[in-house]
């Protein structure tokens, strides 16, 4: 059997989070977990907090994952179990971009990562608040997080679509993914093979990994 591997994906609105977990989940072949479900029930219904908190822990409990999204009150609970995480720190006008041709592609209609009957929709409360002010409202809580996981967890500060590519064409890193998606086809008998596998690394001195242009 492959080592159990949780990559967790956060960052502002319109970073990518979604579509970066989408990439990661067929290449790895682990499966995807999207937060916004668990914010949303169908038809824009907002859950209870206590719901929502008791969602993202029983998820954050599986085996394995690639959970994309915020929610600052699990983000410890899911980085203690997180083997890498990615944080993409990409630029507000470039965010704010995509939120607007997201909403303009799927106008009337609901995106993959959300519940049933909520089409996206042009909402300037969060446009402002939590697009286009995410840098001072939740970006640093979410650095002060993510430095208690230094030198405790592989982490990618990304902070560019450059970084990303790069990220994403590091050896290391497909590695990883990769190793999971061939050692899950290994049958038991070959596990003395898997031992081998990337996978099969200490996390416990993996250093933050800042890739820039």
């Amino acid at each position: 059997m492959p080592k159990p591997l949780r990559i967790m994906i956060f960052g502002g609105p319109g970073s990518g989070k979604s579509t970066l977990a989408r990439q990661i989940g067929a290449l790895s072949g682990l499966p995807v977990v999207h937060i916004d479900p668990m914010y949303w029930a169908p038809n824009w219904v907002q859950r209870e907090r206590a719901e929502t908190l008791a969602m993202s822990l029983a998820a954050a409990a599986s085996e394995t994952w690639v959970f994309e999204g915020n929610h600052a009150e699990t983000m410890d609970a899911r980085m203690e179990r997180a083997d890498v995480i990615i944080f993409l720190d990409l630029p507000r006008t470039l965010r704010m971009l995509r939120i607007l041709r997201r909403i303009w592609a799927y106008r009337g209609q609901t995106r993959p990562d959300m519940p049933a009957n909520c089409p996206e929709r042009l909402d300037f409360t969060f446009l402002c608040d939590f697009v286009w002010n995410y840098g001072t409202r939740a970006r640093p809580r979410a650095m002060a997080i993510l430095a208690r996981w230094q030198g405790k967890r592989r982490i990618y500060h990304l902070r560019s679509a450059g970084d990303l590519r790069r990220m994403m064409g590091d050896a290391d890193f497909l590695a990883q993914v990769r190793g999971y998606s061939s050692a899950a086809s290994i049958s038991s008998a070959s596990s003395h093979k898997s031992a081998a596998s990337p996978l099969a690394s200490s996390t416990t001195d993996t250093p933050v990994v800042r890739l820039r242009r």
